[in-house]
């Protein structure tokens, strides 16, 4: 991998851990946008917190990974790939497509992490 590949992949692994915190905060505030989304794809309100710290120890875990423990970010990447994944696949099953763009910039961001790690 070369220096600036690296080093945007670096910088990717900063923004995903950015974005989730993001969002984790957003679900535990019970945000307008988040309930909404929510009840569009067909997601329990009371599933949320479960979700948010899902999404939250993702983030730490990347942060854990850039700290020096990198089979953390590793194992935190992959799990935010799969975590995104399945956001995508409920916007798909439920046919909610205008703001799709969300969880699959998140999914990238999460995919840019694990090329991080992966190649580290």
């Amino acid at each position: 991998m070369t220096g600036a590949v690296h080093a945007g992949l670096a910088a990717a692994t900063a923004a995903c851990i950015a974005a989730n915190a993001f969002i984790v905060a957003a679900d535990l505030a019970r945000a307008r946008f988040v309930m909404a989304n929510s009840a569009q794809v067909g997601l329990a309100p009371g599933s949320i917190p479960y979700l948010a710290a899902l999404k939250g120890a993702g983030a730490l875990g990347l942060a854990a990974g850039l700290a020096g423990i990198p089979f953390v970010g590793l194992a935190a990447a992959a799990g935010l790939v799969a975590f995104f994944v399945g956001a995508v696949g409920a916007h798909v099953r439920a046919r909610v497509f205008y703001n799709i763009g969300f969880p699959l910039l998140y999914l990238a961001l999460a995919a840019a992490s694990l090329a991080y790690f992966a190649g580290s």
